[in-house]
């Protein structure tokens, strides 16, 4: 098994750092600075650069020998940065792959006015950036279908994990408890993104799978919560109407649904942090959550 991995950011470098045979699971993953190359090695990464500007023979003598594809990174105003580059070699040039996993978001069903939406839910996306995800999704759909190769979409919720959660905010003095009445989001932990892929890989699944975990809530209260387990006292409440947002911010307050995660389970994946209280109580208990250290990387899930 040979993975590589476009876009070895936070979630690949969580997805690498759980690999349940090193010695014999080899993965590469791209970035775009040299100077993330540490970082990846320690998570157990062979690093390359992709600057979605050109393919180097390195890039593409690395794909020749994948098994395994895994794409995390985002469209941008013009496509997929991936596929526009690589799209040849993938079809042309991969004797060895056998699957392919694309890492989407669940902002691609849009707003529910906070009903239930599971991976038969209708994709209505509203921002540009989902919009343009859910192209990327269906493009990537069509070159599988055209190689005859199985793709994993994994539509992620919003993502937090070591050095990238609610008491880090609380820490850096920017945890803020803004209230928009009923609204909800869901949210994943970098563990089980890292145990839901590596499940996913290895049974070299098809199909869509909503990786995002049992609990959708208030944003005010993962804060309000975190502070409670630190023992400090929780930032004000800020009316949404009243709160000065980048236009991006206020847009995610622009779609609002609880996604179910109910196929991954049906799969037979098992979340090791079903629900933000679990996990920030797991996290502050180990002290995860500063992110800080190897031992934080590899505190990921292994997979089954």
């Amino acid at each position: 098994m040979k993975v590589f991995i476009f876009g070895a950011g936070y979630s690949g470098k969580a997805f690498a750092a759980a690999n349940p045979d090193p010695g014999s699971i080899a993965i590469t993953g791209t970035t775009r600075s040299t100077d993330k190359f540490p970082a990846l090695h320690t998570a157990g990464v062979a690093p390359l650069i992709f600057d979605s500007a050109s393919l180097s023979s390195e890039v593409r003598n690395a794909l020749a020998e994948a098994s395994h594809l895994i794409v995390s990174i985002a469209p941008d105003d013009i496509g997929d940065p991936v596929l526009a580059l690589a799209e040849g070699v993938i079809r042309e040039s991969m004797p060895k792959l056998r699957w392919i996993g694309y890492l989407s978001t669940v902002g691609v069903y849009g707003d529910h006015q906070g009903g239930w939406v599971d991976e038969d839910g209708e994709c209505r996306p509203v921002s540009r950036r989902s919009v343009a995800r859910l192209q990327a999704e269906q493009a990537w759909q069509a070159l599988a279908h055209d190689i005859a190769r199985p793709l994993a979409r994994l539509r992620l919720s919003g993502i937090y994990g070591p050095g990238r959660n609610a008491f880090v905010n609380l820490e850096n003095g920017t945890a803020k408890r803004l209230v928009k009445p009923g609204q909800v989001f869901n949210r994943i932990h970098a563990a089980d993104i890292a145990g839901s892929l590596w499940h996913l890989a290895r049974r070299e699944a098809d199909g869509v799978f909503n990786v995002t975990d049992d609990l959708p809530a208030p944003p005010q209260d993962v804060v309000a919560f975190a502070a409670g387990l630190m023992g400090v006292a929780p930032p004000p409440e800020i009316p949404f109407d009243t709160a000065q947002l980048s236009p991006m911010a206020r847009s995610f307050y622009g779609e609002n649904k609880r996604v179910s995660n109910n196929r991954l389970k049906s799969f037979g994946y098992v979340f090791r942090y079903p629900d933000y209280c679990a996990a920030l109580q797991s996290m502050l208990q180990d002290g995860s959550w500063s992110g800080k250290g190897a031992a934080d990387a590899r505190s990921a899930i292994k997979p089954d």
